[in-house]
Formats: structure tokens, sequence, C-alpha cells
């Protein structure tokens, strides 16, 4: 009888502290099952289109590349706007080069932006703001900045984010994200930055909630041999 008081008590106390977050978890756990991944990526709200790269002989050979911009890495050739370009790294610095010239075309300007954005926008919106990041905010995470913001004037905000360097759509955020990322915070119990599962509080939160359903499991098995005995 002793026991059974200080196995009820425990689990009322442990009920009260980690009920919350069983709540919690529960929300989320929702909102993820709910809201397909492919929406919280934003997959429909912007693609960049593949453009096919025809031969064409004025290209600036790729030995001339390494000539004339020494410590080249890797080399990658792609469309630009209708326009040949080579991606080159020279470690971790990436930047455009024009395939005929040879001239460096990067850090890219408000109005390629402008254009990459148009193309690669599937939205109803229009723009209502163009933004050169230098401090990355949270919603982009560590994403090397600068970067380019395009921000939508539509009911899910949308913000389309690109690299100066290379023209890439690094990041495509709105509502829907933020929502789950502010949900995925709770889930995974970390406050700060929102991409540990395995800090110390999810797994003390974690074991609580493991010894309350066992304190309830055995609480349910006692109650049932009282009332045969009884």
């Amino acid at each position: 009888m002793q026991s059974a008081f200080r196995v009820r008590r425990a689990h009322q106390w442990i009920g009260l502290v980690i009920g919350v977050q069983a709540l919690l978890w529960m929300i989320s756990g929702l909102y993820m099952a709910v809201v397909p991944l492919e929406v919280i990526h934003g997959d429909h709200l912007a693609h960049l289109p593949a453009q096919p790269l025809a031969p064409a002989p004025g290209r600036l050979p790729q030995a001339r590349l390494h000539e004339r911009y020494p410590g080249i890495t890797s080399i990658r050739m792609k469309n630009l706007l209708g326009r040949d370009v080579y991606e080159i790294r020279q470690g971790a610095q990436a930047s455009l080069v024009d395939a005929g010239s040879g001239d460096r075309i990067s850090p890219l300007e408000r109005d390629d932006i402008v254009a990459l954005a148009d193309a690669a926008y599937a939205g109803e919106g229009s723009i209502r703001g163009v933004e050169w990041v230098t401090r990355a905010p949270r919603e982009v995470g560590a994403r090397p900045v600068p970067l380019w913001a395009v921000h939508y004037d539509e009911a899910g905000r949308t913000t389309l984010y690109f690299s100066p360097h290379t023209g890439d759509l690094v990041a495509r955020r709105h509502e829907l994200w933020r929502w789950f990322d502010f949900l995925w915070m709770f889930h995974i119990m970390d406050y700060e930055e929102r991409e540990d599962v395995n800090n110390t509080l999810l797994r003390v939160a974690s074991a609580t909630g493991l010894v309350f359903a066992l304190s309830g499991v055995w609480l349910l098995f006692y109650s049932i041999g009282r009332r045969r005995r009884a």
C-alpha cells in the first residue's frame, strides 16, 4: 500500500512536469505529419529551370581559365539567364566567369538577381523588396553570407535567397517553413540552434516521459490486482 501511494504521487508530479512538453510533442508532430515535407521545403514556390548547354566554339578553354585564375579547384559549366558561364572555385571561394571572354561577372548585381528570381518564382505574388544580406538571419542557418534576399508580397511571405557568387537559389523560406522551424524547436527542445536532436534536455524529458508511462502501467496492474482480491 505504501509503495503504491508513493508511485501514484510520483506519477502525478511527473505528469505535471512532462504534460506540457508531451502536448508540445503532439502538436508539433501533428503539424509535421499533416504538412508535406516538399511543401515545407518550398519546392512548389520556386525552381531554377534547367537550361541545356549547346555546343559553342567560342567558349574559353578551361586550360586558359587555370592560367588566368590560379588555384582553381573545380570548374562547372552552366547557363545563367541564357548566358554560358563557368562557375569556378578557388578553395572556398566561388565566382562566375563569362564563358566567352573569361571575365569575372560575380558578385551579381541587383538586376541580375531580380531576373533570376523572376525565372525561378512559381507563386502568385510580386516582388516587394530586394535586400543585400550581410548578416545571416536565423532562417538561412549556416549558409555563407553575403546573400541576396528577394521578398514577395503574398500571404505566405515568401523569401528567396540567392548567392551573389554563383547565382544559385540557396534557400526558399515562407510562413509554413517558419512555423515548422518554430515547432521543431519545441519538438527537439533545442531553443537556441534548433539543430541538436541529442541534447541533454531532450534526453532528460524523454527519460522522464518513460518513467511516467511505466509508473502508469504499474498503477494500472496494481489497481486490477486489488479489485480481483477484493
